[in-house]
């Protein structure tokens, strides 16, 4: 590659691109972008702005507005703080074959930025309080992207926002720029911003930031089951909504287009896209199967919030693909999967340091996704789901899903299950905060009674535990307490916890 000394020069056709993408550097406006934020802007905005991190991460699936909050970040920096247009540069690496002719096109873009458009250097332009945000987005389809962000970010003082579709490959990233990287993961739209796009009311948080002391106290969960009384009209509407389109952005904004219309669109911009362009690809190249890939999706779909067996897995795919496949290979599809986000692998509990061999549990990144993926409809609101009683107890298990990936989007909090032993039954999930563990089990039910709860009583009993109280999730609030210690949640509450 050029000394950085040298003039960069981009083939005319990229850097017809480039331009074209950034058209504020000419006070001209960018493409239309929705008026409505995701709760994470106010955060990532921040963390962009501070000094705490070179980079800001933001990793989460295909299609839940990663692309969009980046705009809007552009859109506040030009119009509301006050930055200079041409000090914002914007690239995505979705798609630029011509990129591959670069030996290091991060570095080859930002040096040709630095030339052509600011006209100084980075660190000039960051001596005069005037530093240049570079903003990224599906950084993860450049190879060597962790190196030239590495190169980039310890000789240049700038400002960098990268988005990513895949987790092992942020991941990678974060663990090659130590100390130099913050991530944030979004998954799709959480409850309150079904009810902002569908027009319902605003209601306030009960609980902001990442303090997760606060929920180690039972106090805290009494509170919130009090507030998810008091904006009772709110939660039942949007969970309902929820229920019948799941959280991807298009399902809730196009609401009055038919479901089979956004079925279609879901499957071809996020699971086609994800196992024939995202996955296709292993180490050295290696291609990867992509009906193998489908088919392992469609089961994980089928045992959402359950945890089978690789050997069944294994089992249940030979009969369906008619070929022989090892139980090593479903584990690495199952992974390929985890990485591109679409589901959630939710280990064992692990106590006294014994790695259990229990398979790990299934959480799918979003409901609507499997009912479009299978063709299948499974209510998760109250009402709908009294009208298809059939349907109870794969709805118990969707909920338990749900729930997995919810949990496992709250930054750093450790969550496990509890695997079923020679005398414990299992518990959904463990929450561990320091040493002290919240055991919650899933009884979506309009009613429950001591056999309900007798895990968690268990659980809660063992001081080697340290649990001091449990939670019941249910489908409603239920008005009999059985054991003082365990606090009842309807799910539709406990997803307003963000």
């Amino acid at each position: 590659m050029e000394s950085i000394f040298n003039k960069i020069y981009l083939n005319p056709e990229l850097e017809i691109f480039i331009r074209k993408i950034n058209p504020w550097w000419v006070g001209e406006l960018q493409t239309e972008i929705p008026e409505y934020r995701r709760v994470v802007f106010r955060t990532l905005l921040r963390m962009l702005e501070s000094n705490l991190a070179k980079i800001t991460a933001l990793r989460g699936p295909r299609q839940v507005g990663k692309t969009v909050l980046q705009r809007q970040i552009i859109e506040e920096l030009i119009r509301n703080r006050g930055v200079d247009s041409k000090r914002i540069f914007y690239v995505s690496f979705d798609d630029i074959p011509s990129l591959r002719r670069y030996e290091e096109p991060i570095l080859s873009l930002c040096y040709w930025y630095e030339d052509n458009i600011l006209k100084e250097s980075f660190n000039s332009a960051s001596r005069k309080g005037e530093p240049a945000y570079l903003i990224f987005d599906e950084m993860q389809n450049l190879d060597s992207w962790p190196e030239q962000m590495k190169a980039l970010v310890d000789n240049n003082d700038v400002k960098v926002l990268i988005t990513g579709s895949s987790s092992l490959k942020i991941e990678m990233g974060r663990e090659s720029l130590a100390g130099r990287v913050a991530t944030i993961n979004i998954g799709t739209l959480l409850l309150r911003e079904i009810g902002a796009i569908r027009g319902l009311e605003e209601i306030p948080f009960y609980h902001e930031g990442n303090h997760l002391g606060e929920l180690k106290k039972k106090e805290f969960w009494v509170g919130f089951c009090e507030y998810g009384r008091k904006y009772s009209a709110f939660r039942k509407k949007a969970f309902r909504y929820f229920s019948e389109r799941g959280g991807y952005p298009i399902a809730q904004k196009e609401s009055s287009a038919p479901w089979e219309e956004i079925a279609d669109r879901l499957k071809e911009t996020v699971i086609d896209r994800v196992i024939r362009k995202d996955l296709r690809f292993g180490e050295k190249g290696r291609r990867r199967d992509p009906e193998l890939l489908e088919e392992v999706y469609r089961m994980c779909c089928r045992y959402a919030g359950q945890s089978p067996s690789l050997i069944l897995f294994s089992r249940e795919i030979k009969s369906t693909l008619n070929a022989d496949i090892s139980s090593q290979r479903v584990r690495y599809y199952l992974d390929f999967l985890a990485m591109s986000l679409l589901i959630q692998l939710i280990p064992p509990l692990e106590i006294r340091l014994k790695k259990r061999k229990s398979p790990n549990k299934i959480a799918l990144c979003d409901l609507g996704l499997r009912s479009a993926w299978l063709q299948e409809e499974v209510p998760l609101d109250p009402v709908a789901l009294k009208n298809k009683p059939h349907l109870t107890d794969l709805a118990g298990y969707l909920a338990e899903s749900v729930l997995g990936y919810f949990l496992m989007n709250i930054p750093n909090l450790d969550v496990a299950y509890f695997p079923k032993r020679a005398e414990e039954g299992e518990i959904d999930f463990i929450l561990t905060i320091g040493t002290q563990r919240i055991p919650i089990e899933v009884k979506y039910k309009t009613n429950i009674n001591k056999d309900d709860i007798k895990n968690l009583v268990a659980f809660i009993d063992k001081p080697v535990y340290e649990a001091h109280f449990g939670i019941i999730i249910t489908q409603d609030y239920i008005k009999e307490n059985l054991d003082p210690r365990i606090v009842q949640i309807p799910l539709s509450t406990f997803l307003l916890l963000k």
